[in-house]
């Protein structure tokens, strides 16, 4: 139920790294925040085993990595709340976020909402995530040093992980669904000169084998017919990323993929919306840069709630 006694100074649509960061900074600069979270809190980083490229923390598990930012933020005073954001409309300059069960008023939200990685589709994919099956060549690789890999997708993120893996791992297979790649040329060439990388285009994967891990990849080459079995150690996914953001479309600008378009002072074209994170129009998508990204957002917001 709509409460208008209750104004929250941020809300907080997403409680990934961006979002908890954003309410740890909020809740510091001494402002009242909410966090509207439709799943875990955490995000997506709750799936990782171990995480080794968090400055400050040698290694530590996604779920403690998340724990940790929810017990800090909490802990200084944020709320959180479980429930999905179906839209955003301004009120006497001040925003009414309204959720399936219930609707919430604040001077200022940050839209922390990521973005999912694109899945392959295939039976098992989700129950060998985190056994074999990855979304992050820089987040997982370093754990299949010296040992055979996949990498499927072909735009410029598939070719990074490709060039990335090449340098820990003994072989990198790059399996493409089409005949060319979709990244720039000048990584496809620096590619083809790793004797540890061979090249499979016009391939799909059909099928994952595996029960505790992943064992190996049924992939077809569609222009013989023929099926093999590759025996790979892990699959790295990268077809790309999907964002969450169409209960806003009508509030922010998204780009042709869906993600918000904002800069690097997270500020979106509506006055007191700031967008953070995976969710927003950015080259770099890491654990390092969302916690930036809340970070900016935070503190953008308190600016603005006291200079209204």
């Amino acid at each position: 139920m709509y409460d208008d006694n209750k104004m929250w100074d941020i809300i907080v649509v997403g409680a990934g790294t961006a979002g908890l960061t954003a309410a740890i900074y909020g809740q510091r600069a001494g402002k009242q925040v909410l966090l509207l979270e439709s799943g875990i809190y955490g995000g997506q980083i709750v799936n990782a085993p171990e995480i080794e490229n968090y400055p400050g923390i040698a290694t530590v598990s996604g779920y403690q990595f998340a724990m940790n930012l929810y017990e800090q933020a909490t802990g200084l005073g944020a709320v959180l709340e479980n429930g999905k954001v179906i839209g955003i409309q301004e009120k006497a300059s001040n925003w009414m976020v309204q959720t399936e069960e219930a609707t919430y008023v604040g001077k200022a939200v940050i839209l922390a909402t990521g973005a999912k990685h694109r899945r392959l589709g295939l039976k098992q994919e989700a129950e060998l995530t985190g056994k074999g099956i990855s979304y992050c060549a820089t987040c997982d690789g370093a754990f299949y040093r010296g040992k055979t890999v996949a990498v499927i997708g072909g735009g410029n993120t598939a070719l990074g992980d490709a060039e990335y893996l090449s340098n820990l791992c003994e072989t990198v297979y790059l399996i493409h669904r089409r005949e060319e790649f979709r990244g720039t040329t000048e990584a496809v060439e620096r590619l083809k000169k790793r004797d540890n990388v061979r090249i499979l285009l016009n391939t799909v994967v059909e099928e994952l084998i595996g029960s505790e891990g992943l064992e190996a990849l049924r992939i077809l080459d569609k222009e013989t017919g023929s099926r093999q079995q590759l025996k790979v150690d892990a699959a790295f996914v990268a077809i790309g990323q999907e964002p969450d953001n169409q209960a806003f479309d009508s509030l922010v600008e998204l780009d042709e993929s869906g993600y918000i378009r904002a800069g690097e002072d997270c500020k979106t074209q509506a006055t007191g919306v700031f967008a953070a994170g995976d969710c927003r129009t950015k080259q770099v998508r890491q654990l390092t840069t969302a916690a930036a990204d809340g970070a900016v957002a935070a503190i953008a917001a308190v600016e603005y709630i006291e200079e209204k």
